[in-house]
């Protein structure tokens, strides 16, 4: 085969036919620039130069053909030709950027790529299992469907405050807010990395004023949910008895390992401190009828999780599920009073439910938040370093006593086992 002649013109490159084996024409007009021609007929372009550091030959491909046309490829191959000139190694660099863009960290890098390394890279490894998995909860289902594919740095304010808005008029203000911390925190990361200059979240006001909530289950809500639950079973309805018996967070509950934390003899559930919100490990004592809801558990064989639909993954339809509690509770509410009414209340309530039931059965503070995992601060100073006593017996009487109690009110008998301590008693009997 004789050596293949410069090209010139596009017409010359159309016309260029492949060979048995892989070649390159040489661009007349542009030293260093080339068209590379395949057996298949595939042709693109590519420069050649010597790096700066060491003057090795280097190779720099621009682009295929026909989406690079001539006037195209020598544009970007001149580009290229001046990096070099520049002391600037192109091939390098595009190695470099196709690195970052892989790994989420390139200007022009996606939302949604760069927020999967946002929560592999920031929140899994600063933040606790349930406050990361919320995050994705809330990226999967309120802003990455309206911005996946779309580069970071192209998000502005207005696309946020839009995406705000758009959460408050369906009617979730107080969602809002934790939609707008979570991308906060996503955009301030993104500054840090250097991948945007500023966040599109600066100066934005949470949309909805929250207070702290006071919400507490009157008792014919209590047995209203009790009754809800028992018709809904597996695994919703045992989740919810579960949270009204034990006053522990819905992911404490939802996301049980089968096999691992609860020991049914010894009628315990040890939480580890990698799973609670503070990280701090808590007993739970199980009453004779929280006992009863996991001893009534379905067994899935090779199942992960304790409550589960799919053996791999904790039960996930939380918000449909809660919608559902909210019809039927009012139906039984309606059932007892026609002019019943059902204030909206939220799944954490029922932990509030719970403590303040205890504290009404006379038991002290103390015990409360020892039985809540809380460190609220009730034992300060020399107390607070020194005051070890974990409160096991006390929390044990307290929750057989508030299993009692709520056993007393779904199912009247006028022989009530709940002994009802003068306030600050409990925590001494």
């Amino acid at each position: 085969m004789s050596a293949p002649k410069p090209f010139r013109t596009a017409k010359e490159v159309e016309n260029v036919e492949a060979a048995k084996e892989r070649f390159e024409l040489r661009d007349a007009l542009l030293a260093g620039h080339y068209l590379v021609v395949q057996p298949s007929g595939a042709k693109s372009w590519a420069i050649r130069y010597r790096r700066p550091l060491d003057r090795k030959t280097r190779k720099h491909t621009i682009g295929a053909y026909p989406k690079f046309d001539l006037g195209k490829a020598r544009e970007a191959a001149k580009a290229a030709l001046r990096a070099v000139a520049e002391g600037r190694d192109p091939a390098a660099e595009r190695q470099e950027q196709q690195r970052k863009e892989a790994a989420g960290d390139a200007p022009g890098a996606t939302v949604d790529r760069t927020f999967n390394r946002f929560l592999d890279r920031y929140a899994k490894v600063h933040t606790k299992p349930a406050s990361w998995r919320e995050t994705k909860r809330i990226f999967d289902k309120e802003v990455l469907p309206g911005w996946t594919g779309r580069p970071i740095e192209a998000i502005t304010k207005r696309d946020v405050i839009e995406l705000l808005d758009r959460i408050v008029d369906r009617g979730a203000p107080v969602l809002a807010n934790r939609v707008l911390a979570a991308v906060r925190k996503f955009f301030n990361w993104c500054v840090d990395r250097d991948l945007i200059e500023t966040s599109p979240c600066a100066n934005i006001k949470p949309p909805a004023k929250e207070q702290s909530r006071e919400r507490v289950l009157t008792d014919a809500e209590i047995v209203g949910v009790w009754k809800v639950a028992d018709r809904d079973g597996y695994p919703f309805g045992a989740i919810l008895k579960l949270l009204l018996l034990t006053g522990q967070r819905m992911d404490e509950v939802r996301e049980l390992p089968t096999g691992k934390e609860v020991d049914l003899d010894a009628a315990i559930w040890r939480l580890p401190g990698d799973r609670t919100k503070n990280g701090r490990p808590n007993d739970v004592p199980l009453s004779d009828a929280a006992l009863a809801v996991l001893k009534a558990v379905p067994r899935i064989d090779g199942a992960a999780f304790v409550f589960t639909t799919t053996g791999a993954t904790p039960f996930s339809g939380v918000s449909k599920a809660k919608e559902r509690l909210d019809r039927e509770l009012l139906k039984e509410l309606k059932a007892a009073d026609p002019e019943a009414t059902l204030a909206h209340f939220t799944l954490h309530d029922l932990r509030r439910t719970v403590a303040t039931g205890l504290q009404r059965l006379g038991f002290s503070i103390e015990v409360v938040e020892a039985i809540l995992n809380h460190k609220s601060g009730v034992l300060k100073g020399v107390a607070g370093v020194y005051a070890r006593h974990d409160f096991a017996d006390e929390k044990k009487l307290a929750l057989q006593a508030w299993a009692d109690h709520v056993a007393e009110l779904v199912k009247p008998t006028g022989k009530t086992n709940v002994v009802k301590f003068p306030a600050g008693e409990a925590a001494r009997g």
